[in-house]
């Protein structure tokens, strides 16, 4: 065994063997570390970005080739850094429920399953008040 061999065995033993997993995420792991980085809810592009340029991580890795020290600093970041995945949920959908319950404008739209901000509901918004309900009677009289 040469030691050109010994020191690439020591690298990929370096590297992930195991799910790189960041926040109870499971990363893909032949995606690109900055697309990767985005399937933890609360994580958008810039953020990825912003987490990789503070760990010093090279944005074009891919997660398979991620070192156990990259994926440790990017985890304590992620942790340090921002809300993400359930505490983000829970925040958003308790924000909600309190917009119902003191009765604002935005409240009475979620509760009515509409629109929230603003959009025109005569025609689509289909996704937010579900499929049509054809009403009997709508047809023009002669």
């Amino acid at each position: 065994m040469t030691e050109e061999t010994g020191d690439d065995l020591r690298e990929h033993s370096r590297r992930t063997t195991t799910v790189a997993r960041i926040s109870g995420v499971d990363l893909p792991r032949e995606k690109r570390v900055e697309v990767a980085l985005t399937y933890i809810f609360g994580i958008g592009r810039t953020r990825a970005d912003e987490t990789l340029a503070a760990t010093g991580v090279n944005p074009d890795t891919r997660v398979k080739d991620l070192t156990e020290d990259e994926l440790v600093a990017l985890r304590s970041h992620i942790e340090a850094s921002y809300r993400v995945e359930g505490d983000l949920r829970r925040e958003v959908q308790a924000d909600i429920r309190r917009k119902i319950e003191i009765g604002c404008y935005q409240g009475l739209r979620h509760r009515r399953h509409l629109p929230v901000h603003g959009q025109r509901t005569k025609t689509n918004a289909r996704t937010r008040k579900g499929p049509k309900r054809t009403v009997a009677g709508k047809k023009k009289a002669k």
